[in-house]
């Protein structure tokens, strides 16, 4: 059910001028009935001045009158042509002065972690335009050195499921026009609540990892691994001169003996 604009100055309107219960001023105003109370005994909105709804084109005289004559009738807010498709406003979000600041680094992280958004969807969802968007993935934005990325949900500029709707349809676009994605943009696609539900990926132990894609050298020859080798083969040594040699070293010595 739409409320009325100004809802309290309303209630306190109707609270003044009116018949009407407690709770079916709370209930068009979007109070509590309590709260309405408060507003009869002076507690509550101490000093707002009342909001005409008749005059502002929110109820009818013949409205009220049915509430007041009969207790359970809820009343209507009247019907205003030339308010229907405000709530759907064109144009960038409305960014609060105290988050603008926030924006160079929301975009980053939009630029950074879903690539595949368009500039319009980054902008709806920030609030910005699409030069400084351009400028930021360019890197020739004036404070680029300083911006760090933050998510623009953890920094309140945009809902996650506005995120994450706008990433689905970036995805939707980009595989009708036929174009395939990765495993790290396929993993994106995930809302919040899918990847929460979603088990653990196995890791690699931390002993072995990076082993991974471990090959042999080219040196290596398939052939050597079938050589058959025997505990001979590491024993039998060339044959060498050494015999030969002591032989020498004993005629050497038997010469020195005689000439002595």
């Amino acid at each position: 059910m739409s409320l009325p604009i100004m809802a309290k100055a309303t209630a306190v309107w109707l609270v003044d001028n009116t018949t009407i219960s407690f709770k079916q001023i709370a209930d068009f105003c979007g109070l509590h009935e309590l709260e309405v109370q408060g507003i009869a005994d002076g507690d509550v909105a101490a000093g707002v001045k009342g909001f005409d709804p008749i005059a502002n084109n929110q109820l009818t005289e013949d409205e009220i009158e049915r509430a007041q004559s009969n207790p359970l009738h809820k009343l209507k807010l009247k019907f205003n042509a030339s308010a229907q498709g405000e709530e759907k406003r064109r144009g960038p979000r409305y960014t609060p002065l105290s988050k603008r600041q926030d924006r160079p680094a929301s975009i980053l992280w939009l630029v950074k972690f879903h690539p595949e958004l368009a500039d319009s969807q980054i902008a709806r969802l920030v609030g910005t335009t699409k030069p400084t968007i351009q400028a930021i993935r360019e890197r020739t934005h004036w404070n680029i050195a300083n911006i760090q990325p933050i998510d623009p949900v953890a920094l309140g500029l945009c809902k996650q499921s506005e995120l994450d709707a706008a990433v689905q349809k970036a995805a939707a676009k980009k595989a009708k026009e036929g174009e395939s994605l990765s495993d790290d943009e396929r993993r994106k696609l995930l809302s919040t609540e899918q990847s929460l539900e979603s088990d653990a990926e196995p890791r690699i132990p931390t002993a072995i990892e990076g082993l991974e894609s471990f090959t042999l050298g080219q040196d290596y020859h398939p052939e050597e691994r079938e050589k058959q080798y025997d505990a001979d083969s590491f024993f039998n040594l060339p044959e060498s001169d050494s015999d030969d040699e002591g032989e020498d070293d004993d005629n050497d010595n038997d010469e020195a003996d005689k000439d002595r």
